[in-house]
């Protein structure tokens, strides 16, 4: 949590310190003019701000909460821009202030005096209203760039406290702090805060639109870097560097530290003073001036006479300019958050569906779904003929609402509610008239749909393991032999074997580690003991290790193979994992293939990725009669695309050889992942053609 915390203790402290030493010197101006009793409205002025700054800390989260996903983003986005140039802005007017503060203030306060009493509360709201104000600011961008509020609002807290002890000790004289160099160096370490705060900003910005280059990655090494690791949750706490960043973030980051801080820098040499004329820290009391008192202030209040027989209570003001932000805030929140949404209430629960459902209007409308049952439920809206689904709403908790959003056109319609035990129930079904183009329905696919599917790939991958034992048996023997040169070409062939299963992976259980891991987040890299598998193997033939280095490696492997192919059909494969697969193969082979991540000396990432495509047709033979009755066009776009994709790979193949993908030139290289992400976008809605839908 204290990676998460440490910026926010940092800007808590900051601000915190600087709003104390304003406040000290208020209070050290009045004790030292005589005008005590001028003290509950420089409290009052202070009240104010920190109530204005809560209230807009809760119109901020509420108003962001409201939102879509992608307007959340673009609002963040926007609001850590702002965020950052607050805090620069603060960073170096402190830098410049930090002598002259207690002066400023002083002269203020005088001048307040003989004014009145709004004037002075107006002083200490507004020099303490500022540093509330960036300071939420600032935790709200801090806390969302987190994901969570506890760390970010703990770290907030202690450095708040720090600073009014420090701050109690100034005025007391029980501590002496050189102020300019406390500035200077916290500026320093928030200057490079932000400018990660304004790489994660420009990255809202672009997830919500704003920006364009959302997909254009300067760095990826989220295959290198173990996010969970003490070092990168650091680093993404802290500094806000992830480990997958895009050219936005990366030149908004370098473009803000070298212009920001060589500014800053230079400002803080110029201004250094000569060490003769050196200065210690100012004390606010010690500071204050010997004012004369105000008459103003010595005079009594105004009695019950006075007042027209009416004496306002001390508490009137103090509590009014507390409770205003707070009201104000209530009603943006009201009115900035959306409206319920205006369509009919469809009342569900495990005994009756599809209450108060009436034949909708043709085009676009909302059905605000209600659980009034005692148990969570799947609810869909179906064409009763067909069961044909044209929405859903899964996980609908009892006693919770949630809007389902469908265009209608003409047809029949009905719901069906499948609690998460007891049986399905259906609604009467209601007929639309009118309308031409509605959301389109999907047949539902139940676990015996995709049975037969399963079992023939199942029987694929097991003949495909028979060949994978005999292969790696085949490449231990050449390393037992010190066939160095054979055991290369044998690595290939098995390798490419294996990655052909791509699609039960995830069945494989710690099979898949010990034959094809990576060195990726092992402490010792390619050289830790855990090192295992494929990779390990490659590592060794192409880096000049001897057969009695690999002779165990290669065993392993042999043994892990061996050992899959025994345990293989008592494993649970899910079939729902098969539509999941037909995407995620090709997702891997972006990820990890074609940036050569996973190339350990052999250069043969293509020919990999072009065993990942041939693991992709298998899978889509298996499921293309499912996919045809569904979306019979979306195979013919998928065929396209797989031949050009597999056109661009056999150019890279010649003869016995394959081009490493770090030798490809950039054209080349970006048709290859272009020509995949492509295919990638075209079979994204297989999951959910072929998502398992309950029934009953």
């Amino acid at each position: 949590m204290w990676d998460d915390a440490f910026p926010s203790f940092l800007i808590g402290l900051r601000e915190g310190l600087e709003a104390g030493l304003i406040v000290s010197i208020l209070v050290a101006t009045l004790v030292r003019a005589g005008a005590r009793n001028r003290l509950p409205q420089v409290w009052t002025g202070v009240l104010a701000a920190i109530a204005l700054a809560m209230s807009f800390g809760a119109v901020l989260t509420f108003t962001a909460a409201s939102l879509s996903a992608t307007a959340q983003e673009a609002f963040g986005g926007t609001l850590s821009v702002i965020a950052v140039a607050f805090v620069t802005a603060m960073v170096f007017w402190m830098r410049r202030s930090a002598r002259s503060l207690a002066g400023e203030i002083k002269e203020k306060v005088t001048g307040a005096l003989a004014m009145g009493t709004g004037v002075l509360i107006l002083t200490s709201f507004l020099a303490v209203g500022r540093e509330g104000l960036e300071t939420a600011l600032f935790l709200w961008t801090t806390a969302r760039a987190a994901g969570e509020s506890a760390g970010p609002l703990t770290g907030a807290g202690i450095g708040l406290v720090l600073a009014a002890g420090l701050c109690w000790g100034l005025y007391r004289r029980v501590l002496k702090i050189n102020l300019t160099r406390f500035f200077t160096y916290t500026g320093a370490v928030l200057i490079v805060i932000a400018a990660g705060v304004l790489g994660y900003g420009l990255r809202d910005l672009q997830e919500g639109g704003v920006l364009p280059g959302n997909t254009a990655y300067a760095l990826d090494l989220s295959a290198h870097i173990d996010a969970g690791s003490w070092y990168s949750t650091l680093l993404q706490g802290v500094l806000n560097i992830t480990p997958t960043m895009t050219w936005l973030q990366v030149v908004g980051y370098l473009g803000y530290l070298a212009v920001v801080m060589t500014l800053f820098v230079r400002g803080v040499r110029t201004a250094a003073p000569k060490p003769a004329a050196a200065k210690p820290a100012p004390d606010p009391a010690a500071d204050a001036p010997q004012a004369q008192p105000d008459p103003a202030a010595e005079r009594p209040e105004p009695g019950p006479k006075a007042m027209g027989g009416w004496r306002r209570p001390a508490w009137v003001v103090p509590v009014a300019v507390v409770a205003v932000p707070a009201v104000v805030a209530g009603l943006v929140v009201a009115f900035a958050r959306p409206k319920p949404a205006s369509g009919e209430t469809v009342a569900v629960s495990e005994t009756e569906c599809g209450k108060g459902f009436t034949a909708p209007k043709p085009g676009r409308q909302t059905f605000r779904m209600q659980n009034t049952g005692g148990k969570t439920a799947e609810v869909y809206l179906i064409d009763p003929g067909s069961n044909a689904v044209y929405g859903e709403v899964e996980g609908l908790a009892p006693g919770t609402t949630r809007d389902l959003v469908a265009t209608v056109a003409g047809g029949t319609y009905a719901w069906r509610c499948v609690p998460s035990s007891g049986k399905a129930v259906t609604s009467a079904s209601v007929t639309v008239s009118g309308g031409t183009a509605g959301t389109k329905a999907v047949v539902p696919v139940s676990e015996n749909d995709l049975a037969a599917p399963l079992n023939a790939y199942k029987a694929y991958v097991e003949q495909g393991l028979a060949t994978l034992v005999a292969q790696t048996r085949t490449l231990d023997a050449d390393i037992a032999g010190n066939h160095l040169d054979k055991a290369r070409t044998d690595w290939l062939t098995a390798h490419l074997t294996y990655s052909s299963l791509g699609a039960a992976y995830g069945t494989f259980e710690d099979f898949d580690q010990k034959i094809n891991g990576r060195a990726d987040g092992l402490p010792g890299g390619v050289a830790d003991q855990d090192f295992a598998g494929f990779h390990r193997v490659e590592y060794g033939l192409w880096h000049g290790q001897t057969a009695g280095r690999l002779k165990a490696p290669a065993q392993a492997l042999a043994d892990a193979a061996a050992g899959l192919r025994k345990a293989f059909p008592a494993q649970d494969f899910d079939p729902g994992d098969l539509p999941l697969r037909a995407h995620e193969i090709l997702e891997n082979t972006l990820q990890f293939e074609l940036t050569a991540d996973t190339d350990e000396g052999s250069g043969t990432n293509l020919a990999t990725a072009n065993a990942n495509l041939a693991g992709t047709g298998e899978l889509l033979t298996v499921l293309r009669p499912l996919l045809t009755t569904r979306a019979p066009k979306l195979l013919p776009a998928v065929d396209a695309d797989i031949a050009r994709l597999q056109k661009l790979l056999d150019a890279e193949h010649r003869g016995a050889s394959w081009t490493p993908v770090e030798q490809l030139d950039t054209v080349t290289r970006q048709r290859i992942a272009g020509a995949t992400g492509q295919l990638l976008e075209d079979l994204a809605p297989v999951p959910d053609l072929l998502e398992i839908r309950k029934s009953a």
